[in-house]
Parts: structure tokens; C-alpha cells; sequence
């Protein structure tokens, strides 16, 4: 057994902890995601971050899902990531961060809360995919607009006319292997309402990559218009900005904060 030191932090409420160089073999992680994860049983968080050295990198990440299920990337836990990394390197200088959707950068900025800091993350491109298995069970009407997209893990984004009546939980239920995003208009032309059930969490209260493909989809669909090129994504747990290179597809950025919750020590 050893004594591991872990940080909690979390991006709009979604809450990830964060581990360097774990003692334990990689085959035990997503048993180690689930018991640390766990909300009754243990600290309680939508996923595990674990840091390893990787040449040419700031570090690598690697995500487990709250279910122990390995996630390819995440906005949120990345910019949750780069602050424990910062605080470990002494510095907010920008970070190349390995991940299992590949390279991102993330520039940081201070914020008036010493416990929070404002990160702005590469985010790649958004990639059309297909459909995913049993998608016709969730009877979406045939005029009501659907994408189907890609930020190294996968997403489908259904807009609606109301976020806050969908019964999510029943419709995330239906498609547990997609992160599925519910989006509806904002208060402004460049903004736009979203709620989203993540595969391997659940619903939670925001999602990062979820931002960026409802923000490209919506800006496709007309429901929202970009300024300077920016939509505000309204999510449960508060907001970030998405950067678009153009309104339908391009590369993106996302800029939003990350709160360092608490520093943990646990037995492994």
C-alpha cells in the first residue's frame, strides 16, 4: 500500500482529480477511477486524470471515466489538468499536453480567485462521424437538427426548443456510448443554452468537447451566430467561449476556468 497525494479540481462543475505517476499497474487505473470516483464511496468526482512524463510534452494525460471506462479527451479535465501542472512546474507558461486525442495546447491565464485560473485549450478540429448504434431509438423528429461530430471522442448534439424540459437522463440512457448534447438558443444571438449526458459519467454539469461540437453545430444550423468568431456556451454549470475558425468546421479553442478544490492524500 502506498500514500498517494491527489488534487481535486473542476471546470464548470465538472470535477475531476488529478494523480501523478500513480503506484500502481496501468491494468489496475480504471478500478483505481472507479473507487476514487465514486461519490458515496470515495471522493467523489465525474473522472481521473493521471499525469505521466512523455518527451516532448509538458506531460501526457490520460482520462478514466467515472465508470473506469479510458475517455480520449476532455476540455474540462484538460484545463483542470493544466492546473495541477502548473502548480507542480511553479509557472503559467503555455503547455503541450499529450493526450489520447493528441496534441493540445493550453495557455493559462490568473483570475482574481487564487483558486482559479482561466485556460484557453487547442481544441483540433471537429470531424463529422456517423450516427451512433441505436440512435433511431431516440425518435428524434425528422425536421428537428442533428450533427454527429468528432473532437477525438465522439458527440451527437440534438437541438431542442427548450434545454431545461428534455428528460436527459432517459435520452442519455438510450445511447450511453455517445456523449449526447441537448442545445437551444440564448438569451443573445451569439449565445446558446446547453446540457449534456456524458458517456461514462452521466449527466454533469458541463462538458468541454461537448461546448465545442454544440457551438460548431449550432453556428451550422443558424441557431446562433458567431461575434468575432465567438459563441457563449451556457451549460449547467456555468460558461465558456468557443472559438470557431469558420461556422461549420475548422479548428476550435475553448476558453474557461478551473478550480483547484482541494490538495488529498489517499492509500493505494
Amino acid at each position: 500500500m502506498s500514500t498517494v497525494t491527489l488534487t481535486k479540481h473542476h471546470g464548470l462543475g465538472n470535477d475531476f482529480l488529478v494523480v501523478f505517476h500513480p503506484p500502481v499497474p496501468e491494468a489496475q487505473l480504471p478500478d483505481l477511477a472507479r473507487r476514487l470516483c465514486d461519490r458515496r464511496r470515495g471522493i467523489g468526482a465525474d473522472g481521473l486524470l493521471v499525469a505521466e512524463t512523455e518527451e516532448g510534452f509538458a506531460a501526457r494525460m490520460v482520462l478514466y471515466n467515472a465508470d473506469g471506462s479510458r475517455a480520449e479527451m476532455s476540455g474540462n479535465g484538460i484545463r483542470c489538468f493544466a492546473q495541477a501542472l502548473a502548480a507542480r512546474r511553479g509557472d503559467l507558461l503555455d503547455q503541450h499536453i499529450l493526450t489520447d486525442a493528441g496534441a493540445r495546447l493550453v495557455t493559462l491565464e490568473t483570475t482574481d480567485d487564487a483558486d482559479t485560473i482561466l485556460a484557453t485549450v487547442d481544441m483540433g478540429t471537429v470531424d463529422p462521424i456517423g450516427a451512433p448504434s441505436g440512435w433511431d431509438e431516440l425518435g428524434c423528429h425528422p425536421d428537428r437538427p442533428v450533427a454527429h461530430l468528432s473532437l477525438g471522442n465522439p458527440h451527437s448534439v440534438v437541438g431542442v426548443d427548450d434545454t431545461a424540459t428534455v428528460d436527459l437522463a432517459a435520452l442519455g440512457g438510450k445511447v450511453p456510448q455517445i456523449n449526447l448534447e441537448i442545445v437551444g438558443p440564448g438569451a443573445r444571438t451569439d449565445e446558446i443554452r446547453m446540457r449534456v449526458h456524458e458517456r461514462g459519467a452521466g449527466i454533469t454539469e458541463a462538458c468541454g468537447t461537448g461546448a465545442c461540437a454544440s457551438a460548431v453545430a449550432a453556428a451550422s444550423w443558424g441557431l446562433a451566430t458567431p461575434k468575432d468568431g465567438r459563441l457563449v456556451v451556457h451549460m449547467d454549470g456555468g460558461s465558456a467561449t468557443v472559438a470557431l475558425d469558420t461556422p461549420s468546421a475548422g479548428r476550435v479553442t475553448l476558453t474557461g476556468p478551473a478550480t483547484l478544490v482541494a490538495t488529498i492524500e489517499v492509500t493505494v
